[in-house]
């Protein structure tokens, strides 16, 4: 029996209060109840979804199929039997989600994803009318096309007449609770995501709003995610789930700040990898951060804290491309022997941009490059070097990070491809000189989201320490490898990335 499988709790063994909550990420929406320790009770429930994506940028999903998928996911888990009151109802989303809704509450527009980048002309027109570097020391983000200024503009420009439809714009969460719940509020880190908000007061920024040209009265009141919505539907409710019949339910946060805690990164000693279809590295940090680097994100949370951090748009989503294009074994061990093995200087170097670059360079149109091919180049050396340009990426992050939360005693790394590829995190640690630990349970996003419940919920008791494996130590005899590593990717992203009409 696993780390991972004794991690959970049977429904008798399970100390109260309760905690349901939901994630919807980038390929599934799933489901689970924890307890006031914050271990699982009983399984996960999933049900699984795709982004609908088109050469042009389109990177959509249907948002009332979701709200559906989230009521399935509940009434599956709150029709088990449990000895102990669920007390709360919590989810997290995939960030930078933008739904359009009309006076009744319905969904005009699908929902927006962060990888939707049919905004980038829109980005050019914010660069040039804003100071970008004022606009991330106040707001915390770039000006990019995972945000939601651009696609405001983008929509205002391209389709005006269902734009004078739209009462409000919600994210992907707030939607689901609206329609389940029938009520909402916009939690300070999803408001954080969006781009319009200004970290240091925790209100909406009036200058972003203005340049959208769009006003506060069409966005949901900001609050604490540890604070309840007001004006649930609690008969609805009653009706529906009589097992939540007494239940709070809290606004939807973020799934990068649901991953860090989930994943026992509650503070600026250790670092979070996360590595899934996308990845990032983040760090809670007390306070707001005076200023920000230029290659990172800044999100409030709450008057506490901070997450700073920079995401890459593809891991597992570059994984599966060159297995599918270079025909690569479809065992995750035979790939996984791949980055095991000792570096191999005659690896091309390669820039893994295939849906763009957000941290640290925010070229959100760049695409992939790769050089040093040669007729003996095999399809596993190309693998190798890809993995290399990803655990660079990761290290570009870091180094940032680095200089507002200081050097980190260990980088904690979560997600689906630390548990198929986890010698990944070699390469990581190599790229990085900082050991990182791998977090020995799945689903550690799902588990912050319980946890951030229940610290209002039940603030006194003690959680249970999340369940850890390995830990991939930095290797002095590589350092001069990765070094040269590093050198390459940066002259192929100054020439091709970095360039006038790069893409930056």
């Amino acid at each position: 029996m696993t780390k991972h499988e004794t991690f959970e709790v049977e429904p008798e063994d399970a100390r109260g209060p309760l905690v349901l909550a939901v994630d919807v990420g980038s390929t599934a929406t799933r489901g689970a109840v924890y307890d006031a320790t914050g271990r699982p009770v009983g399984r996960r429930v999933k049900v699984e979804h795709f982004f609908t994506t088109g050469a042009d940028g389109t990177s959509v999903i249907d948002a009332d199929q979701v709200a559906d998928e989230v009521a399935e996911v509940i009434t599956r888990l709150a029709e088990r039997e449990y000895d102990a009151p669920i007390a709360g109802v919590a989810m997290d989303t995939f960030a930078s989600s933008l739904v359009g809704v009309d006076a009744d509450g319905r969904a005009l527009t699908p929902c927006f994803t962060y990888a939707d980048s049919r905004s980038a002309a829109q980005v050019g027109q914010l660069r040039e009318r804003l100071d970008e570097a004022v606009v991330q020391q106040r707001t915390g983000t770039r000006l990019h096309t995972s945000y939601v200024a651009p696609r405001l503009l983008w929509l205002q420009e391209t389709q005006p007449e269902l734009v004078g439809r739209v009462s409000r714009w919600l994210s992907l969460g707030e939607h689901v609770q609206q329609r389940l719940a029938g009520a909402t509020a916009a939690s300070t880190p999803i408001a954080a995501w969006s781009g319009l908000l200004d970290r240091r007061t925790g209100t909406w920024d009036e200058e972003m709003l203005a340049a959208c040209r769009t006003t506060a009265d069409q966005l949901s009141p900001v609050q604490d995610p540890g604070l309840p919505i007001e004006g649930v539907d609690a008969a609805r409710v009653a009706e529906r789930w009589p097992a939540l019949a007494d239940a709070a339910w809290f606004p939807a946060i973020a799934d990068g700040l649901a991953s860090n805690l989930g994943a026992g990164a509650g503070d600026a000693s250790a670092m979070a990898a996360s590595a899934a279809t996308s990845g990032a590295v983040r760090v809670l940090v007390p306070g707001i951060p005076e200023r920000i680097p230029s290659g990172l994100w800044c999100y409030r949370v709450d008057a506490r804290r901070s997450l700073l951090g920079g995401a890459v748009n593809d891991v597992g989503r570059l994984v599966a491309w060159l297995q599918a294009t270079l025909r690569l074994p479809e065992d995750d061990d035979a790939l996984d022997a791949l980055l095991a093995a000792e570096p191999d200087p005659r690896a091309p170097a390669i820039v893994p941009f295939l849906s763009g670059e957000r941290s640290t360079g925010w070229a959100a149109s760049a695409r992939a490059v790769i050089a040093d091919l040669s007729a003996g180049t095999s399809p596993e050396a190309v693998f190798r070097g890809s993995a290399e340009g990803v655990a660079t990426t990761y290290a570009r992050v870091v180094e940032q990070l680095v200089e507002v939360a200081g050097q980190p005693a260990r980088v904690i790394a979560s997600g689906r491809i630390t548990q198929h590829l986890p010698h990944l995190l070699q390469l990581v640690a190599d790229a990085t000189g900082t050991p990182v630990q791998r977090v020995d349970l799945k689903r550690v996003t799902l588990r912050g989201t319980a946890l951030l419940a229940l610290e209002a919920l039940a603030p006194d008791v003690a959680r249970a320490e999340v369940p850890l494996a390995a830990v991939y130590e930095p290797q002095a005899e590589r350092a001069a490898h990765y070094a040269a590593v590093r050198e390459r990717f940066e002259a192929l992203y100054e020439a091709s990335v970095a360039a006038p009409g790069g893409g930056a």
